[in-house]
């Protein structure tokens, strides 16, 4: 039985990608750790409308942290060191772990930054305005003899 897309409309050209983007999102693990926000940060006079991810990461230093942009995913990975062998706890209920969390971007988003403070790690995007863009399309007249 196959499975019917809905960008299979014949009104929906070109939109293959979209539809792979759905399909890795769908099948990506999510364990939730670290949890996350995203919020939409509205536009002001000496900033444009941005989008910001923020992840809770609290015990990681600046460089056990990486963000980077891997073709169209936003990546950001944590590794904490090994602890040292001579401490004896009683109590571990924080953990020292891996982590990697990866959020598809959109086709014109672009990362401005990212800043560490007070255990969160915040990331702001941005999607540029487009240009409205409008073409007069030429029509040929061919007779058919």
């Amino acid at each position: 039985m196959s499975r019917q897309s809905p960008f299979g409309h014949p009104f929906l050209l070109g939109f293959d990608e979209i539809e792979q983007a759905l399909d890795r999102v769908a099948k990506a693990p999510s364990d939730g750790w670290p949890p996350y926000n995203i919020e939409r940060l509205t536009r002001t006079e000496l900033e444009p409308e941005r989008l910001r991810i923020t992840l809770a990461v609290a015990g990681f230093t600046r460089d056990q942290l990486e963000v980077s942009l891997e073709e169209n995913q936003l990546v950001i990975r944590g590794k904490q060191q090994s602890e040292d062998k001579g401490r004896q706890f009683l109590h571990r209920g924080i953990a020292a772990r891996q982590f990697q969390r990866a959020f598809l971007l959109a086709d014109g988003m672009e990362v401005l930054g990212a800043d560490l403070s007070n255990g969160l790690l915040s990331i702001d995007l941005v999607r540029p305005e487009p240009e409205r863009i409008i073409r007069k399309i030429d029509i040929m007249a061919r007779d058919r003899a």
